[in-house]
């Protein structure tokens, strides 16, 4: 994840708060893959890619932006402006391979617990990173979603996020959609409540609960129509999923990486992805 363990750094002028901007907007269907677009991107797969074969979602737990930063001597805000870069060219790459949806975890709901200081110049680096980027996502057909408990961010970044998705609600290029006070737990539970609710209120019988009315009340189903991932990356050594997309990741392929997330770059990325096109998904079918 964006936020890791080290503290955050002190210096007074990296939690200046963001400027504000004004958004464009959305032009209609901007983004929209003509099929000899789609076939000229084919063309420039790297090596040992093949275009049928990528994963149509790729979800990505960010994390070592402190260990990266400390490794070098740096405030841990330093790792996190790396990892910013790392983000920004994994969702170039996946744009330009051909990836429908990029997920990626920026901060966890327990990371409200890290010190106040670090957790307030993330808030304001997520603000910068969406308003710096919206032009960008109009130019490139990417359409933003956040999700997560929205209700405990900084009520500027609330607007900024709602401005940035209003803006590019029409791209279908790339689906990037940020978590940002995300809790897979929570996310359950938050089904299971709006469920209750329409029980409660005769618009639902119990007996017609079943898996794809509960996925449609997960934060992730305006995510469009690949809300889950096919491929999830963790970097920095970990061997978990610390609580991320717990529901939609049930038949994720898992890739783990020893690489620092400031250091994940087009090598790693490929790697990830050749491993997912090797494996035999089977999705519990025994083949003949």
């Amino acid at each position: 994840m964006l936020l890791s363990r080290s503290p955050a750094a002190t210096t007074g002028q990296l939690l200046a708060p963001p400027r504000r901007t004004r958004f464009p907007t959305p032009c209609p269907r901007a983004g929209a893959i003509p099929a000899a677009a789609t076939e000229a991107e084919a063309a420039l797969l790297p090596g040992g890619l093949r275009a049928e074969s990528l994963p149509r979602h790729v979800a990505v737990v960010m994390d070592g932006n402190a260990r990266w930063a400390r490794a070098r001597g740096l405030p841990s805000a330093a790792g996190h402006e790396a990892g910013r870069r790392a983000l920004e060219e994994t969702v170039r790459l996946s744009r330009a391979w051909g990836v429908r949806a990029l997920t990626a975890f920026a901060f966890s709901n327990e990371n409200w617990s890290r010190p106040k200081v670090e957790v307030e110049f993330l808030m304001g680096l997520f603000e910068r990173v969406i308003q710096d980027s919206v032009a960008e996502f109009l130019r490139e057909g990417i359409r933003l979603h956040v999700i997560g408990d929205t209700s405990r961010l900084p009520v500027s970044l609330q607007k900024t996020a709602r401005e940035a998705e209003t803006a590019t609600r029409e791209n279908s290029q790339l689906d990037l959609t940020l978590a940002i006070s995300y809790s897979g737990r929570r996310d359950i539970v938050q089904a299971c409540r709006k469920l209750a609710q329409k029980v409660q209120g005769n618009q639902l019988r119990p007996e017609d609960i079943d898996e794809s009315l509960f996925a449609d009340e997960l934060e992730t189903s305006p995510a469009g129509e690949f809300p889950y991932p096919d491929l999830l990356i963790r970097t920095s050594g970990e061997l978990r999923l610390s609580n991320f997309l717990l529901w939609q990741s049930a038949y994720s392929e898992l890739f783990f990486t020893d690489t620092l997330w400031p250091d994940f770059g087009e090598a790693d990325y490929l790697e990830a992805l050749l491993s997912f096109q090797s494996r035999d998904r089977r999705f519990g079918v025994r083949k003949s």
